[in-house]
């Protein structure tokens, strides 16, 4: 199993375990973590599951697609470490993950 850990804006953490082959949004619904809506189940079709990558995690879970930058633009507070948590592949290069819940998700 993949650890990935979800840092909320106020800080508390939540480490969830993660079956390499899913993405990190399929993970944080399963573990109910707060602020990831993932309204299109996704399908990278909204922008419910925006996360922000920690830096020294970019470089793994790669740039964003075309489609997926398509998207981010209608969430709220984009940054360059922007994700889709549904477009990330949990891998186990992916062991010890880092993001953070944008506040505005909630």
């Amino acid at each position: 199993m993949v650890k990935i850990t979800f840092v909320q804006p106020d800080g508390s953490q939540q480490v969830v375990e993660a079956t390499p082959g899913m993405t990190v949004m399929e993970a944080a619904k399963l573990a109910l973590v707060p602020g990831i809506e993932a309204e299109c189940g996704g399908a990278c079709a909204c922008a419910t599951c925006h996360v922000y990558v920690e830096e020294e995690w970019r470089e793994k879970t790669g740039e964003p697609s075309p489609m997926e930058e398509d998207m981010l633009d209608f969430a709220f507070d984009v940054r360059e470490e922007s994700r889709l948590s549904c477009q990330i592949k949990v891998t186990e290069d992916l062991d010890g993950l880092v993001v953070r819940v944008p506040e505005k998700q909630f």
